[in-house]
């Protein structure tokens, strides 16, 4: 953008490509009308930006009612079968079609699709949950996608990079879609106070991958998370403006509940953050940056076909499935970490009495994995095979996917005097092998130690 007004930022340059400039002004083809339909006809409605998504609904749920979940806490996750049991025919599309023209096409695919026998090959049966959406019942279509998820995978290239993945991660996110000008006018509004910090992470991000380098630019990846920077700091600002009902005495020491303004609340006592703090923010207060979140935006970024479709996935992530791993005192984290230790002293006692008779406790090895969500790990493509499975079933799981790694490293920790040299960086990911020991592994986890797992990133 060369007319630009930030000067202070020159990262901060949108591309010149719009989302207008993209939209298809004449349905020719049947390409064109599916790129008119996509994940988000599972979660069109823009009212629900701010609702939790379907996991956190999930969460509170079993919350609400723990009666009925003490016993099962656990997500049903299926066991991994060779082959998929379960079959349906693609569904019929449900998009509006502009003219009578792209009415034609649509009844071409409609009646191309009632052709298609029962037993469906899972890649087109995905394909056709993101291009066509649920038909009828949609906690079903949600569980037979999750399913196909963990038992068949989604297709991608050596490089990892698949068609619909983005769309994938944005249902089973319940992330509303969004113009790209919205993302623009967060880019429009230069350097946000976590700018320098932001400069100072970006370069190193996945440094040492060609993958990523080839396909992200650092100045992508400024843009994104300055952007999530300025809107987590516009949601912060929101709720210091918010009034703050307290507690007073009268004359008669009688309590009443009075208003107290945002003045008087600073007055009280100095603040936790500030609105320029950046990634110092501390206690409870959400911050707008953290080192590390860096390294969990780049997958978001490599998978996505657009800026602003990785901005929506990102932000909601960070904002609905883990923002106790974003706040300045990063407690998220910091419980994921003694997660660690529990779940392993659970998992495998022998290797837990091990490691800590080294001294070798999680926060010592496994911080940045479980930040990122086991993102500094590669090969890259692993990682977006094993956030498949974590965004379909919950991120509060990687916690028990690094155990699984820590399994997985069993016999040649068990056999070091120094396990310390070993764990300082965690052998290459095998997603598929980590997800079913995992899902192997969930069967041992008791209940209470279960709920700790889904709400410790709250």
């Amino acid at each position: 953008m060369t007319n630009s007004p930030i000067k202070q930022a020159p990262h901060l340059a949108p591309s010149t490509t719009t989302a207008t400039e993209h939209q298809l002004r004449s349905p020719k083809s049947n390409r064109g009308l599916r790129k008119l339909q996509s994940a988000h006809q599972l979660s069109s409605n823009y009212a629900a930006l701010n609702a939790p998504s379907l996991i956190s609904q999930q969460r509170q749920h079993q919350h609400r009612n723990p009666s009925s979940t003490n016993n099962n806490l656990a997500p049903q996750i299926p066991p991994l079968p060779t082959s998929s049991s379960h079959h349906r025919t693609r569904s019929n599309s449900d998009a509006v079609v502009p003219n009578a023209s792209g009415s034609a096409i649509a009844a071409k695919r409609v009646a191309a699709s009632k052709k298609n026998p029962p037993n469906q090959n899972p890649r087109e049966e995905l394909e056709g949950l993101v291009r066509q959406g649920p038909q009828g019942d949609v906690p079903a279509e949600l569980s037979r996608l999750r399913h196909l998820v963990l038992c068949e995978g989604l297709y991608a290239d050596s490089d990892g990079m698949s068609q619909i993945r983005i769309y994938i991660w944005l249902i089973l996110l319940n992330a509303p879609a969004i113009s790209t000008d919205s993302y623009l006018d967060l880019i429009r509004r230069g350097a946000s106070p976590a700018y320098s910090k932001i400069r100072n992470d970006t370069f190193r991000t996945l440094a040492t991958n060609p993958l990523f380098k080839r396909r992200v630019s650092e100045a992508s990846l400024i843009r994104l998370l300055n952007a999530v920077a300025w809107k987590l700091h516009d949601a912060k600002i929101e709720k210091l403006a918010e009034p703050l009902m307290v507690n007073a005495a009268n004359e008669r020491g009688s309590p009443e509940l009075q208003h107290a303004s945002p003045v008087v609340k600073h007055a009280q006592g100095p603040p936790t953050t500030t609105a320029t703090d950046g990634s110092e923010a501390g206690g409870t207060e959400p911050g707008i940056y953290v080192q590390g979140m860096n390294v969990l935006c780049a997958p978001f970024l490599y998978a996505a076909r657009s800026e602003a479709e990785a901005f929506v996935a990102f932000h909601g992530f960070v904002t609905k499935e883990c923002p106790g791993y974003v706040r300045g005192a990063m407690d998220g984290v910091h419980k994921g970490l003694a997660l660690v230790d529990k779940c392993l002293a659970i998992v495998d006692p022998k290797l837990s009495s091990y490691l800590q008779s080294k001294h070798m406790k999680a926060e010592l090895y496994a911080f940045a994995s479980v930040l990122t969500l086991c993102a500094c790990t590669p090969p890259l493509p692993e990682v977006l095979q094993l956030w498949d499975f974590l965004f379909a079933y919950g991120p509060h799981l990687n916690v028990l996917c690094i155990c699984a790694q820590l399994v997985i490293m069993r016999e040649t920790l068990l056999t070091s005097q120094s396990p310390t040299k070993l764990l300082r960086s965690f052998p290459p990911l095998q997603a598929k092998l980590i997800v079913e020991i995992t899902v192997s592994n969930l069967r041992k986890i008791p209940a209470d130690i279960y709920d700790e797992l889904v709400h410790h990133a709250e």
